[in-house]
Parts: structure tokens; C-alpha cells; sequence
């Protein structure tokens, strides 16, 4: 730990104990806390990654991260995937690929633990830094060893598992790194603001409201007024000609903040004390979430459409989501809307066929990461029961590639 007179303004007790609690679940590393997952991402690459250089990643991500590695000053370099789990397949990039590259940033999809030993092993040969985005693996482990803890630097998220809707943790490998990114993140970050706070407290009564009164397409229609909900599709407007400028500008966050705020403005904003208290309070309850997972993840992984391979793990991970493989996407979001079941965290078209060569290099080996897009249907496991007896009822058929 850094002494108290090199600790940044930015830590008060309530940031050092949730530092503590993540620490104790990765083993001790050392675990910054950051006010979003995609702000730890930033700061993480303008640490490791000298601006124009070259980052392996999936096209299978969220179009966020993409702007923030854009936002970098770096090219996003698009991985082959593995279709069954929509993670980076290495053995499909060339090795031209590898040779040119300045880091790996992992995604870890829906939990599902991309091969970070052995990305691990090839970064190490070629002297360049892994980079785990963590933010749906909080309790995923891979080698024996939590998701997180092979990277020089991993980003995790508190919104997914522990629904705190706020937070996150930028973890690193060597703690004296430490002192310096909480510098540069303290640097990068808007003033809390009361209403902010106090919008962020009574958000989960009013979304209790909504269901309740079943009121959720009117909900939707006002936050899209407000400026709150800003996707008409999954992926939001590219804008190029406005990207451009922006890249012109990098590396630095305010020229790309209209992209990297989409669906979170307040990713830079300094949480008050209400709000990390709550988080605190999420985060010690998260081993019971994790368990609840497992058991979704098991009930979904066993029916038709699940495993890729036939082959349900004895001990499932605590999937963020599960992918289930449908033939016909579209029906089965259709069915399980007419039962009041949201899907979200779809990523359709991969981030090359949605950026174009202008602003990413495109993936050698395209086909599987379109068709994992085009047929994941992604299923919270804490829904697991109602969710298959709609797809059952519907006749939703599988598909394997």
C-alpha cells in the first residue's frame, strides 16, 4: 500500500474498502476503484500503450470499447473468434498479426473466459501487455485462477453482478503503478453533484414503479426524450466524418466523450458517499449473486439450446448472461418480449462490419465472430425458468456452427 502521504485525494474510506474487498477476491492484487469499467479501460491503455499502436480485440464487444481504445490513441486490430463461445480464438490470428502488435485486451464475453493463459504466454514472448476487461467475469475463473489476474492491467464492472449500476475496479499486476493511475484518474474526473446522487438513490424505487405498473414502454419513450436512452439500434450512430475530427485529437477522452458516454454520462463523475455505501453493501453480498448465477447458468446450459458442444460443465461459471444459440434471433426477442423479458447486451454487427477499415483493422478470419453475433441470444441466468418455457412455447429451434 502507498503511504498516507502519497495516497491521492480521491481515497477515502469508503473507496479503500471497496479496493479491500475486490483485493481479497483476486488474491491480493492491488485494485483501484474507478466510477466506471470503461474509464479503468481508458486509463489502463494510456498507461501500457504508447498512442499508435496496434490492440487485439474482439469484434463481438461492445461499440464503446471501441471508441475507447480509439479514444487512446491507438487501432483497434479486430481477433478471429471461437463460434461456440464467442471468445478470442489465437490460433486463428496470423502471425503477422502478432508481430504488429502493442497490446491483447481480452473481453471475457457474457463470463465466458477468454484463453488468458495462453494469450498470457504469447503476450510475454512478444514483450506487450494483456489487458482484461473483465466487466461481465467478476466470478469467472480460468487456469485455476479468477478471470483478471494474468493481465498487467484488468478492468471490472459493479453495474453487471452486483446491479450497483455505478463503479468499477482497474486492478494491476504491479502496485507501484498504483499511485500514478489513481493521479491520472483523479484528474480525469467531474465533480459529484447532489442531484446526480440523488437521482442514482431513489433510480431503483422508481424502476420498481415501472414494473410494477407495467409501464415500461412509456419509461422507455420518456428516457429517450430526455436523452437518456440513445440507441434506436444496437449499435449506436459511427458518425464518421464527427470521428474523424476526434482522432485527430487523440489520445484524450473530450473529443470522443459524445461516443464513450453512450448509456452511462456519469462515467467520469466522482461518486458521493451514499452511493459508495451502497456499493459496498452490493459488493459484500456478491458470493450469494454468484451462486444464484450458477444455478441459471446450469438450468440453461443443459437445455437445447445451450452448450455449443454437448458438453455442460460440472461446475458452471457465474455467467454474466448466457449465450444461447437460436436459429432465429429476432423470433425469440419478439417471444420473450411478449412476455414483458428484455434482452440486452447484444453486439450485432461485430465492431469491423460496424467501423470499417477507416477506423479498425478488420478480423482474418470474419465468419465466426458474424455468426456468433447473428445467433446469440443472451439470457440472464436469473431468469433461466422463465425464459425457457417461452422459448419452448414458442418453438424457438437451435443452432450450432
Amino acid at each position: 500500500m502507498a503511504s498516507a502521504a502519497s495516497e491521492p485525494a480521491y481515497a477515502e474510506p469508503a473507496y479503500a474498502e471497496l479496493e479491500e474487498l475486490m483485493s481479497a477476491r483476486l488474491g491480493g492484487r492491488r485494485c483501484l476503484y474507478v466510477p466506471s469499467c470503461r474509464l479503468g479501460l481508458y486509463l489502463a491503455l494510456r498507461h501500457w500503450c504508447e498512442p499508435g499502436g496496434r490492440v487485439l480485440m474482439s469484434p463481438v464487444n461492445d461499440d464503446v470499447i471501441l471508441f475507447v481504445v480509439l479514444a487512446a490513441g491507438l487501432r483497434p486490430v479486430q481477433a478471429p473468434l471461437d463460434p461456440r463461445t464467442g471468445g478470442i480464438d489465437p490460433a486463428a490470428v496470423p502471425e503477422t498479426v502478432w508481430r504488429g502488435l502493442s497490446a491483447v485486451v481480452t473481453t471475457n464475453l457474457y463470463g465466458n473466459p477468454d484463453p488468458a493463459p495462453g494469450l498470457r504466454a504469447r503476450c510475454d514472448a512478444l514483450g506487450i501487455p494483456l489487458v482484461e476487461d473483465a466487466a461481465h467475469a467478476i466470478g469467472s475463473t480460468v487456469g485455476g485462477r479468477p478471470v483478471g489476474t494474468y493481465g498487467e492491467a484488468s478492468v471490472f464492472s459493479l453495474s453487471k453482478h452486483t446491479h450497483a449500476r455505478t463503479g468499477g475496479f482497474l486492478t494491476i499486476a504491479d502496485p507501484g503503478a498504483y499511485t500514478e493511475l489513481a493521479a491520472a484518474r483523479d484528474a480525469l474526473l467531474h465533480p459529484a453533484r447532489r442531484t446526480a446522487e440523488l437521482a442514482y438513490l431513489l433510480r431503483p424505487y422508481a424502476e420498481a414503479t415501472v414494473r410494477t405498473l407495467r409501464l415500461t414502454g412509456a419509461a422507455r419513450t420518456a428516457l429517450r426524450l430526455l436523452g437518456q436512452e440513445e440507441r434506436e439500434e444496437i449499435r449506436m450512430p459511427l458518425r464518421p466524418d464527427a470521428l474523424k475530427q476526434a482522432l485527430a485529437a487523440a489520445p484524450a477522452l473530450a473529443p470522443f466523450e459524445s461516443w464513450v458516454r453512450v448509456d452511462l454520462h456519469e462515467y467520469r463523475l466522482r461518486p458521493g458517499r451514499a452511493r459508495l455505501r451502497r456499493t459496498v453493501r452490493r459488493l459484500r453480498g456478491l458470493e450469494g449473486t454468484l451462486a444464484a448465477h450458477r444455478a441459471g447458468v446450469g438450468r440453461l446450459l443443459e437445455s437445447r439450446w445451450g452448450c455449443a458442444d454437448g458438453a455442460v460443465p460440472p461446475h458452471p461459471q457465474p455467467l454474466f448472461r448466457v449465450p444461447l444459440l437460436v436459429a432465429d434471433r429476432d423470433a425469440a426477442i419478439a417471444a420473450l418480449a411478449r412476455h414483458r423479458i428484455t434482452t440486452g447486451y447484444l453486439y450485432d454487427p461485430p465492431l469491423d462490419a460496424y467501423a470499417g477499415q477507416e477506423f479498425t483493422d478488420p478480423s482474418p478470419a470474419p465468419e465466426p465472430a458474424a455468426w456468433f453475433a447473428r445467433h446469440a441470444l443472451p439470457v440472464d441466468p436469473l431468469k433461466a425458468g422463465p425464459v425457457l418455457s417461452v422459448l419452448r412455447a414458442a418453438g424457438v429451434e437451435p443452432v450450432r456452427p
